[in-house]
C-alpha cells in the first residue's frame, strides 16, 4: 500500500463521462506520414476560410500611431479596403499563405506526432506536460522550415498595398523582387521573433488540447471525440494562445514589414514599441486575431482528426 498522496484533478468530470470511460488497452499511435498528409489538407482548407481576418489583423498592427493611424478600428479597416480595392482586397496576400499553410500544418502535425510517439507512456497516453514539449518542438520546426519566409512575404505584400505605388504584381514576382533586392535573408526577417511566437503558440495549443482530451477520455485513451467537441477544444486552445503571445505576434509583424530596417533586432523592436507607443501597442489587433485564431485552430483540429480517421481505414501502418 503506497503512502504517496493521490493526485486529484481540479476539473470535475461529469458522471456520464466517468461512467463511459471504461479501462481500455494501449492507445493507437498516429503515423507521422498520416499526420503530414492530414495536416496539409487541414491547413489548406482553413486558410481559405479565415484569411480576411488575418488581413485586417495585420493591417491594424502595421498601422502605427506615429503616422498618424489610418484606420479607426476593424470596421473602418474593412470599409476602406473594400472601397479602395473591392472585396478582393481583403484577400491580397492569400496566395502566399495558401502556398505556405499546407506545408506549415504538415510540418507541425508531422513533427508533433513524431515527438509524441516517442514520449507517450506504456499505455500510449501523452500527458499535458509532454504535450507542451511536443507542441514546442512542432512550433519551432514549422517556424524555421515554413512560417518565417512565408510570413515575411505575406506581411510585405499586405504592407505594399498601403503604399502609393505598389511594386509587387503577384506572389512569384514579389518573392523574386525581395530576393533580388535583399537576398535570401530578406525572406527570413524576424526569425527569432517567429520562433518564439510559433514555439509558444503550439506549446500552449497542444498543452491545452492534450489536457482537454485527456480529461474527456479519462481512463479510455481510445475513446472517440465528437467533431463538435474537438472544435470546441480547439477554440479554447486557440484563445489561450492568443492571450499568451500576442505581443510576440506584434513584434514579429513589425520585424517583417517594409519598414523593418528601422529596427536593429527583435529586442530593439520591442523597446522602440514600448518607448514610442506604450504597452497597449503590444496588443494591437487582438480582437480580430482572437476571432481568426479560435476559428483557425478549431477548423484545423477538426479536419485533421477526421482526415486521420479516414486514413486509418485506407492506410494500414500497424
Amino acid at each position: 500500500m503506497s503512502d504517496q498522496p493521490k493526485f486529484v484533478s481540479p476539473f470535475h468530470r461529469p458522471q456520464c463521462l466517468a461512467a463511459a470511460a471504461a479501462p481500455a488497452g494501449k492507445a493507437k499511435l498516429t503515423h507521422p506520414g498520416k499526420a503530414i498528409l492530414a495536416g496539409g489538407i487541414a491547413g489548406g482548407i482553413e486558410i481559405c476560410i479565415t484569411f480576411p481576418t488575418e488581413y485586417v489583423k495585420t493591417q491594424l498592427q502595421l498601422d502605427e500611431k506615429a503616422n498618424p493611424p489610418k484606420y479607426r478600428g476593424i470596421v473602418d479597416c474593412v470599409k476602406q479596403t473594400v472601397n479602395g480595392h473591392g472585396v478582393r482586397g481583403l484577400y491580397r496576400g492569400l496566395s502566399s499563405l495558401v502556398y505556405g499553410s499546407i506545408p506549415k500544418a504538415a510540418v507541425r502535425f508531422g513533427m508533433f506526432e513524431f515527438l509524441s510517439n516517442k514520449m507517450r507512456d506504456e499505455n500510449g497516453k501523452l500527458d499535458s506536460k509532454r504535450g507542451f514539449l511536443c507542441g514546442l518542438g512542432a512550433g519551432v520546426a514549422e517556424a524555421v522550415v515554413v512560417v518565417c519566409p512565408m510570413e515575411t512575404v505575406k506581411v510585405k505584400f499586405i504592407h505594399d498595398q498601403t503604399s502609393a505605388n505598389p511594386k509587387y504584381k503577384g506572389f512569384f514576382h514579389g518573392v523574386r523582387e525581395i530576393i533580388r533586392t535583399q537576398g535570401l535573408k530578406g525572406t527570413y526577417q524576424g526569425l527569432t521573433a517567429t520562433i518564439l511566437k510559433q514555439g509558444s503558440n503550439q506549446a500552449i495549443r497542444f498543452y491545452v488540447m492534450t489536457s482537454l482530451k485527456n480529461w474527456y477520455k479519462g481512463d479510455n485513451p481510445d475513446k472517440s471525440i465528437n467533431p463538435l467537441l474537438t472544435g470546441l477544444f480547439g477554440a479554447v486552445a486557440g484563445a489561450a494562445s492568443v492571450f499568451g503571445n500576442t505581443p510576440l505576434d506584434v513584434i514579429k509583424t513589425r520585424m517583417q514589414g517594409l519598414e523593418a530596417h528601422k529596427y536593429k533586432g527583435t529586442v530593439d523592436c520591442a523597446i522602440k514599441i514600448m518607448k514610442h507607443e506604450g504597452p497597449m501597442a503590444f496588443y494591437k489587433g487582438t480582437v480580430p486575431r482572437l476571432g481568426r485564431v479560435c476559428l483557425d485552430v478549431a477548423i484545423v483540429f477538426v479536419i485533421y482528426e477526421e482526415v486521420v480517421k479516414v486514413l486509418n481505414m485506407v492506410w494500414k501502418t500497424d
